[in-house]
């Protein structure tokens, strides 16, 4: 961070100062969130979605600055105090974005609109900073925007806490009040309403809690007025920590025979065609929540047909990032006892993803330009459910989040080892030699050997002319990679492969493995794979499709 935001304006710099407290208060609170989660569904993931989508919300602001660069604005004088690379409209609307994005959840989706809403007020602001009136809006702009996104609010949840946090910013702005004050005022009346959700939602009142949205939304602005006064808010109300309802009992994952599935997926599309899209989703399910705008949306329901959900999107737009989960297996997994072993890997396919998961896995999905955060990593850790487990990242460049993941995970009593694979294929060495039936420190052995004892190649398209270690390439080459650098460049893939089969089996091998990309014909793996047959007999061959996400070509040669 440039500089520490002067306490009592809200500029650019308490942007960022915002969301780093909201993201550490949200993760100090995460565990506490999710054990009082009871509505609408019983699936113990409140914290961790909110957690998720305010992590998400602050790399990209940080991606922000990062590409604003630190050189200050034409109208800042060039002080340590005053320059900032973004302004305030810049930082809030890249943090809302950022939500917008990764929203996880119902709370993490409502959480996202909360912070458009708050973004379509300040982004707006005349200057870079805006006074408490203005905050007040922003605030109140943000719990109406919330309300519309979803299908069928109810009272005694998060926008409940919301709506209450958005009068109390109100009534401080006809008292002239400043920023810190309006923001201070929002919290508390965010503390009063949440501690008033028992009594409105009956299946709180049973649990003897909070509502968890709420708790997760108190943080949030707990965090706003940390960063605009200095002062941290009492530790006795951290959410969380709240006194349960008098004469309520703990709270329970108690299944009141909802839809089996929750749907998420980003979706590209006019308004029009999404306000069609929320009637067809309504009548497939229930707990709707459609936030975003300007062509770009989050989409979450619960349903029992996954599939006429996805459709539905289908129709209005082009659906992305769609992720489907059976509220079933989250039941199952908040009461079950924890395995001893498991292994998480990071997968560049969805056809490895499932590959993996048959194998027993937990996967974690890296789509090309959006390589998971050290977030979900900690939550596919947590999502295995083990006292131990061996961690594949699948490439070099998440080494740094895989092992902070891995020290965010211990110090909630897992123990975890960073197995370093740099290529999927790497990856499915490893897993093939797991045994869970081995001392921890024997399987870590065994799989990082496998690992180490497997060069990979890969097949890529070149996107520009470049210089690379083997040469300039131009737009449309095909580069052959071996062990993460450029050693073929050529013009077709069957030709560009042969040739660095050729390289890689130079120096020996026992077999080869192939994963065919989702546009590569079956062709080609038949060719390779007489390739191989015809100048080295010894060596068998295996073929796996990638699928969606994945490279045109992936090869290992153990």
């Amino acid at each position: 961070m440039a500089h520490e935001s002067e306490p009592h304006t809200l500029d650019a710099e308490a942007v960022r100062t915002w969301s780093s407290l909201a993201l550490a208060a949200l993760g100090r609170a995460r565990e506490d969130i999710d054990a009082i989660n009871v509505y609408p569904v019983a699936d113990s993931d409140t914290g961790t979605n909110l957690y998720l989508t305010a992590e998400a919300a602050d790399r990209a602001l940080a991606g922000a600055c990062r590409a604003a660069g630190s050189a200050p604005r034409a109208t800042d004088s060039v002080t340590e105090d005053t320059a900032s690379p973004l302004s305030l409209a810049e930082a809030v609307r890249a943090y809302a974005h950022g939500a917008l994005i990764g929203a996880r959840g119902n709370s993490g989706t409502i959480l996202a609109q909360l912070l458009r809403g708050v973004a379509d007020v300040l982004g707006s602001a005349p200057g870079d900073r805006a006074p408490g009136p203005l905050l007040a809006r922003a605030l109140e702009r943000a719990a109406e925007e919330a309300y519309r996104a979803v299908a069928h609010p109810v009272e005694g949840t998060m926008l409940t806490v919301a709506g209450a946090a958005a009068r109390a910013a109100g009534t401080a702005e006809k008292a002239a009040a400043g920023v810190a004050e309006v923001a201070h005022a929002a919290y508390e009346g965010a503390r009063t309403a949440l501690a008033e959700t028992p009594g409105q939602l009956a299946a709180l009142g049973r649990a003897g809690v909070v509502d968890a949205g709420g708790c997760g939304l108190v943080a949030v602005l707990g965090a706003l007025w940390q960063a605009l006064s200095g002062r941290e808010p009492d530790a006795r109300a951290v959410p969380g920590r709240l006194v349960p309802v008098p004469g309520g009992g703990p709270a329970c994952a108690e299944d009141e025979g909802g839809p089996a599935y929750e749907v998420v997926y980003l979706l590209e599309a006019p308004e029009a065609a999404v306000d069609t899209l929320r009637e067809a989703l309504d009548g497939l399910g229930d707990s709707l929540v459609v936030v975003g705008g300007d062509g770009l949306w989050n989409v979450h329901v619960h349903v029992d047909d996954p599939g006429a959900a996805v459709e539905a999107g289908v129709v209005a737009g082009r659906p992305h990032r769609i992720r489907i989960t059976h509220f079933g297996d989250e039941r199952r997994r908040a009461v079950a006892p924890r395995a001893q072993r498991a292994v998480v890997a990071v997968v560049p396919g969805e056809g490895l993803a499932a590959l993996c998961g048959e194998a027993g896995a937990t996967t974690v999905l890296a789509r090309p330009g959006e390589p998971p955060a050290v977030a979900e990593l900690v939550d596919a850790i947590h999502r295995a459910h083990a006292r131990e487990v061996a961690l594949l990242p699948g490439s070099a460049d998440l080494r740094a989040a895989a092992s902070a993941a891995a020290e965010k995970a211990r110090a909630d009593g897992v123990r975890v080892a960073v197995i370093p694979t740099r290529s999927a294929v790497q990856g499915l060495a490893a897993l093939a030699v797991h045994d869970p039936d081995a001392s921890f420190d024997e399987d870590v052995v065994a799989m990082t050997a496998a690992a180490g004892a497997t060069r990979y190649g890969e097949l890529a398209v070149a996107e520009r002319q470049s210089f690379t270690s083997a040469g300039i390439c131009q737009a449309g080459d095909v580069l052959g990679l071996i062990d993460g650098d450029v050693a073929v460049i050529g013009s077709g893939l069957p030709e560009t492969a042969e040739a660095v089969l050729r390289r890689m089996l130079g120096s020996g091998g026992e077999l080869v493995t192939l994963v065919l990309g989702p546009e590569v014909p079956d062709t080609l793996a038949g060719r390779l794979e007489a390739y191989v047959q015809h100048g080295h007999l010894a060596v068998d061959t295996v073929t796996y499709r990638g699928g969606r996400y994945s490279a045109p070509l992936l090869i290992g040669v153990e």
